[in-house]
């Protein structure tokens, strides 16, 4: 996990991992920051897994919304960081 200043993509592959597994067909070592969450096997409700668990890790909460919403791991990525920098 990064500092509380910064979520990253890397932070998020390992929170993937942790909380919903990876498909065996998908890379997420791969250039994934615009792949649409679907394509790489994540549901809303994997996702909401992967929120609450960057919440204990982090600290903090988020927009249930801004996650729903996130299409892609930029967009994910971009809310945790969105909330962290509402707590600096």
């Amino acid at each position: 996990m990064a500092d509380n200043n910064a979520f990253t993509l890397d932070d998020l592959r390992s929170t993937l991992r942790q909380a919903a597994g990876v498909a065996e067909d998908v890379d997420l070592d791969g250039d994934i920051f615009d792949t649409d969450f679907e394509a790489l096997g994540y549901e809303s409700l994997a996702l909401l897994e992967v929120g609450s668990l960057v919440e204990r890790q982090y600290g903090i909460s988020l927009d249930e919304v801004a996650i729903n919403d996130a299409r892609t791991p930029r967009a994910f990525i971009d809310a945790v960081n969105t909330q962290l920098a509402a707590v600096s």
